[in-house]
């Protein structure tokens, strides 16, 4: 059965997507739904589906899915990292980002990827900015206080809590596996 845009706001509900950090930065206003009395910031989890269905679409385009980087600093997102390559077809980088992976053609780790995707453009600062030297579109998961220097898509939601980094990235997947038609809408992904 397939899976409608108010269940997965469910979904996103339960896995508290929608928890932002009492910080905010002024670029991401515009994704926060408002205040608690806590100063809690609650992001607007329409906006997060919008957004991840435009990041599947822009992965989608893009031929060779081992053109694609997944990059995750943080521990919690390196697992999510990993399924997520493993269901699209996407290159992993969990753990430490090494310098000059997309900057410096001696080193044997040097890579040119038509896309980069983020967990946490604070954590994977190194990453985002190579990639802006070397003209590489972004797609980066972004809580409330999340520096948007040169993200080109940011998808916003919770990037501190593993079961919301892990959703929004289940969510991800299973939006580029139906638009590459590798799966069918009507029976839904387990």
């Amino acid at each position: 059965m397939a899976l409608t845009k108010e269940e997965d706001i469910q979904m996103m509900l339960v896995c508290k997507t929608h928890l932002g950090t009492r910080n905010i930065e002024f670029n991401m206003k515009r994704y926060v739904f408002r205040r608690t009395a806590d100063g809690i910031h609650i992001i607007n989890i329409g906006k997060t589906w919008e957004k991840i269905m435009i990041a599947a679409k822009v992965i989608v385009t893009i031929e060779n899915p081992a053109d694609i980087i997944v990059a995750s600093q943080r521990p919690y997102g390196s697992r999510a990292v990993l399924k997520f390559s493993q269901y699209t077809g996407a290159q992993a980088l969990a753990g430490r980002w090494m310098p000059g992976t997309l900057t410096n053609q001696i080193t044997t780790k040097y890579l040119e990827p038509r896309l980069l995707i983020v967990t946490d453009p604070r954590m994977d600062s190194q990453a985002v900015k190579e990639a802006a030297y070397a003209n590489i579109p972004v797609i980066a998961l972004c809580d409330t206080d999340s520096p948007l220097e040169h993200v080109d898509i940011a998808i916003p939601g919770n990037n501190k809590g593993k079961e919301s980094i892990a959703l929004l990235y289940w969510l991800l997947a299973r939006e580029v596996q139906y638009l590459r038609g590798t799966l069918n809408r009507a029976n839904g992904w387990e």
